[in-house]
């Protein structure tokens, strides 16, 4: 059969990563002008790229930028509370093709979306083991709007969960390596008459380096990052704790708590700090930045028993508190802010762009034109997955099974948080950050199906393929009919 043939192992996949190109690539430098957050995060990209820090821009810089004067910056440093990494990543593109190229500040962003589905395809391959699922996981993610939207449009969340999904790739690697020699060192014990008591401190995986690095590169996108680091923490303590029960431990709790986690600590949260500071080296190497020279200032700096603390990492720390003042108190009303208790059910995506139009006009060929940009996923993949994951929390309960809870910590450490800020100003596209993790949680219920309803999932896939094929146009500024626009309006807040 085709699907478990030596070909398919690579050509689905391959077929899929094609297919994610594709989605993302067509029409990209569509519009031609800076959309949504865009305004912050290209010029912010543009300045770090020529100046080292972000800088400010005169009045109607956004219409100067999208006309090719794009070195109109000034050199006073601007309030950024976002960290640099993802910014340092748009500027890759705009330094290749230039800062006037629409292409090129998206670009960057779209080859870390199809990365996105190539690395979704090698966990779902490692966590189930099934070529036919891997494929089908990556394919969702690939036809998934909100995951097309994210991949065509230059902010920063893509990138949040790209990093994300780099340390959930490291941590679920980390599980074989750990169980497999936390059981060699107890068996040596063992044979040698030792009584293995807590058990052995596992210090060198390498796995959990590389998870402090993904988590560290994830916090030096956005501070959000710091969720998926302390929830895989915790998992990782929980893990071993479970492991060296199953090992016929006595001491296995006190153990994993006291003896082990120490040592996971050490091994993850140095290099996710170390990584994050790295990100700050533009701010830190000049002498413009924000904030840069505030302990300078008279009576800014420390006093007593921190004041041997040099003037620039007490800048850093003032900037860091300002930051984090400016995100909990952030409630400015917005037209498409949405509570993250809708999120599940996609009630508010975020129109990204919107451009309309009448007869003759941008090459209307119709009565009323519209273009847009909606940051809206497949609505049948996101309710499917959504369904999913309620039934995987039942599941979890029922039969504890590790694969359903390494899911769902994914979906711990991207959706949990927001609910401790539902009077925030936020937004329905945020969900890319956690988008992979409802894929797997629908992939695996997919796979208790397909033996036993193999049409069902084969229908399902090919409606899923043709809702995609339908609201294409709203996620890539297509131009269509005002009327085309208005029958997607599934919803009334979907306006």
């Amino acid at each position: 059969m085709f699907l478990t043939s030596r070909v398919f192992r690579w050509a689905g996949p391959l077929a899929v990563t094609l297919l994610a190109a594709a989605l993302r690539l067509w029409n990209l430098g569509n519009p031609r002008s800076l959309v949504f957050d865009e305004t912050f995060y290209v010029k912010d990209a543009w300045t770090l790229s020529n100046l080292g820090y972000e800088s400010s821009w005169p009045e109607g810089a956004d219409a100067l930028f999208a006309a090719g004067q794009t070195d109109v910056f000034l050199s006073d440093p601007s309030f950024v509370v976002h960290p640099p990494l993802g910014k340092w990543l748009i500027s890759l593109g705009m330094t290749a093709f230039g800062p006037d190229s629409s292409w090129g500040w998206r670009i960057v962003t779209v080859l870390v979306g199809v990365l996105a589905v190539v690395l979704l395809m090698l966990i779902a391959q490692k966590l189930f083991g099934s070529t036919v699922l891997a494929v089908i996981a990556g394919f969702l993610f690939a036809i998934d709007g909100n995951a097309i939207v994210m991949s065509r449009v230059a902010l920063l969340d893509n990138y949040v969960m790209f990093f994300a999904l780099l340390g959930f790739g490291a941590v679920l690697l980390d599980r074989d390596w750990h169980s497999t020699r936390l059981a060699a060192r107890l068996a040596l014990a063992r044979e040698a008459g030792q009584d293995p008591g807590w058990g052995p401190t596992l210090w060198w995986r390498p796995w959990l380096l590389a998870a402090g690095l993904a988590f560290g590169l994830t916090c030096s996108v956005k501070w959000s990052g710091i969720y998926f680091l302390a929830a895989f923490g915790v998992h990782l303590v929980v893990v071993d704790a479970l492991t060296r029960r199953r090992a016929g431990l006595p001491f296995w709790f006190s153990a994993a708590v006291l003896k082990q986690a120490p040592a996971t600590f050490l091994l993850i949260v140095p290099v996710a700090v170390a990584t994050y500071l790295a990100s700050w080296t533009g701010w830190f190497v000049t002498a413009r930045g924000f904030y840069r020279d505030w302990a300078t200032t008279p009576g800014a700096a420390w006093t007593g028993a921190l004041a041997w603390v040099p003037d620039p990492v007490q800048s850093f720390w003032h900037y860091q508190v300002a930051a984090y003042t400016y995100h909990v108190g952030l409630s400015t009303p917005h037209p498409y802010e949405a509570n993250p208790l809708t999120w599940l059910f996609m009630v508010r995506p975020t129109s990204m762009f919107y451009r309309g139009s009448n007869l003759g006009e941008n090459g209307c060929g119709f009565t009323t034109c519209s273009e847009a940009i909606t940051g809206i996923g497949n609505p049948l993949i996101w309710w499917a997955a959504t369904a999913a994951v309620l039934y995987l929390v039942y599941r979890l309960a029922r039969y504890r099974e590790w694969r359903v809870g390494l899911i769902l910590m994914g979906l711990v450490a991207g959706y949990l948080p927001w609910l401790m800020y539902l009077n925030r100003t936020v937004f329905q596209f945020y969900t890319i950050a956690f988008e992979p993790y409802l894929l797997l949680g629908l992939t695996f219920v997919i796979g208790l199906l397909l033996n036993r309803a193999r049409w069902v999932v084969f229908g399902f896939l090919v409606a899923a393929l043709l809702v995609s094929a339908y609201f294409y146009p709203l996620w890539t500024a297509a131009q269509t009919s005002l009327t085309f626009w208005q029958l997607h309006i599934w919803l009334p807040s979907w306006r």
